[in-house]
């Protein structure tokens, strides 16, 4: 719902006029978290994948992930959120179901009371990154429980970045400071912590897919080239550990997101 809904528009066009085969290509959307606000009731979730196919043009999606889940309490996800998503998914208009949000407990409280099998994966963000390997903790329990992962925001949406990140953003000033501190560290050596970042995210093997957002093609350019690079020539050792001397006191340091669960 990036973008009131607009981006599945531009997407569905785009599809569209590609003209390219179905199962060539991944789709994966959101549910719950809207512009008028978040609905996780099963009426308004079952409405959003049809609104979302008809923007998108399709007949179904690959992942329906339902988004930010912190935000609601979360027994609703597990009692009426969920199964009105296996409906969904039963029905032939997508193909797996996923939980998205911040706070890492909330994905074993949801995992550990619906039945096995109901959720496909998480999508987690900003957890797995130079400074903030979190998500690591909680990979053998996903595993245990046949879930995927998704990582996102392995710049940490904007703080592992040359321009830092936007106004907006939520990290405490503490956590800021010491990205910035460690973006000049690493342009003093004539290096970005963009490609570093970008590298270190992509190491472990536990995690399937990363997810980073770009807004140019030269962005999707930087970011293929660093995946080859990696497969090539490894990551910068020396750097690496220079720059997580210098993030170790903020290490794994977050914010809140979400209402305060009972």
């Amino acid at each position: 719902y990036s973008g009131g809904a607009v981006s599945e528009s531009v997407l569905g066009d785009c599809l569209r006029f590609a003209g390219v085969p179905r199962d060539s290509f991944v789709v994966a959307t959101k549910c719950g978290r809207y512009k008028e606000g978040f609905n996780f009731s099963a009426a308004r979730v079952t409405r959003s994948v049809d609104e979302s196919l008809a923007r998108l043009g399709l007949d179904y999606v690959d992942i329906l992930h339902c988004h930010d889940i912190e935000f609601t309490n979360l027994d609703q996800i597990v009692n009426e959120t969920i199964p009105a998503l296996l409906k969904i998914k039963e029905s032939g208009k997508a193909r797996f179901i996923g939980i998205t949000g911040l706070p890492l407990s909330i994905f074993t409280y949801v995992l550990d009371r619906v039945p096995p099998g109901s959720v496909d994966l998480v999508l987690s963000y900003c957890h797995y990154g130079i400074n903030d390997t979190a998500l690591v903790d909680l990979l053998p329990y996903l595993k245990s429980k046949g879930v995927g992962v998704i990582s996102a925001s392995p710049l940490a949406m904007g703080l592992l970045t040359d321009n830092g990140p936007p106004e907006w953003h939520p990290a405490p000033e503490q956590l800021k400071l010491a990205c910035r501190t460690a973006a000049d560290h690493c342009r003093k050596k004539g290096k970005h912590i963009t490609k570093l970042a970008m590298k270190y995210s992509l190491m472990n093997n536990e995690i399937s897919t990363v997810l980073v957002g770009m807004n140019s093609p030269e962005q999707v350019e930087e970011n293929v080239a660093a995946a080859v690079e990696l497969s090539t020539s490894g990551i910068d050792e020396e750097l690496l550990h220079e720059v997580e001397a210098i993030l170790e006191p903020v290490k794994n340091l977050t914010w809140p997101s979400g209402i305060q669960q009972a």
